[in-house]
């Protein structure tokens, strides 16, 4: 698997496929292969033409391991995108995240817009992005413990779980999660001027409601996964296909 130093910080990424790039950015305790390569994501984007680049964030997959929470703000894993996009020679993409991916889009879209042909959302709402209704110091915990059955929290059992079922580092997530903290105020979310498709499954209750953060950000589109929750919604069809819609109208 390629990878390249941001700095001091080792990130893994894959590149396949050919056409107009599209930049996935996979969610908190996932990694590359979990959020994109398994549900078909890849090969999907492939076979309708794309070039299809996906990295490890810091912390997760096959990237370095850091275990100080400034190690993780927003704005420097953002930069991480940046830095695989400069390694990489492409000066514009179009950018999916799901979950704390989206918040990285997120900030990007804000902050780097020249970058972006469009940002895509996934399972990130008014929530997620901007009251923090995300997962909070009971998952930092939870990820600690000597052991899933030690967790009493069902939202910090949930996060153990999968973080157990992906091998990951819990210390290095832990130390994530509580470095990811920064939220994007209204006014911010508002100046967002990049094409945006908001995408949260219809039985999220992480991400906090995609139609009011939609109402922020001008222009965007919003796409309910019927009947997904935040964890279900990665793979489902009603993404993939309002996805594909979204890229294909860009141009």
């Amino acid at each position: 698997m390629p990878s390249f130093h941001n700095g001091a910080v080792e990130i893994a990424y894959l590149d396949e496929g050919e056409g107009d790039p599209i930049i996935l950015v996979h969610g908190f305790a996932s990694s590359k292969n979990v959020n994109w390569v398994y549900p078909t994501w890849v090969s999907e984007l492939r076979k309708n033409g794309r070039r299809v680049i996906a990295l490890d964030n810091r912390g997760h997959g096959e990237s370095a391991k850091l275990y100080e929470p400034a190690q993780y703000s927003i704005p420097v894993m953002a930069g991480d995108v940046l830095a695989l996009m400069d390694h990489l020679a492409i000066p514009q993409a179009d950018i999916m995240g799901y979950s704390m991916g989206g918040r990285m889009t997120a900030w990007l879209a804000l902050n780097e817009p020249q970058r972006l042909r469009s940002a895509i959302l996934g399972g990130i709402g008014i929530g997620g992005l901007i009251e923090g209704t995300g997962p909070g110091e009971n998952v930092a915990i939870a990820l600690e413990a000597p052991a899933l059955d030690d967790v009493t929290d069902p939202v910090g059992r949930t996060f153990r779980a999968f973080a157990d079922q992906t091998r990951s580092d819990r210390r290095a997530l832990a130390a994530c999660l509580r470095g990811t903290r920064d939220l994007m105020t209204r006014e911010e979310a508002a100046r967002i001027d990049v094409p945006v498709l908001i995408a949260v499954g219809s039985t999220d209750d992480v991400a906090g409601s995609a139609s009011a953060l939609g109402a922020i950000i001008p222009g965007a589109e919003v796409l309910d996964i019927p009947n997904r929750d935040h964890m279900r919604a990665v793979g489902d069809k009603v993404y993939k296909t309002g996805v594909l819609d979204f890229l294909s109208r860009r141009g």
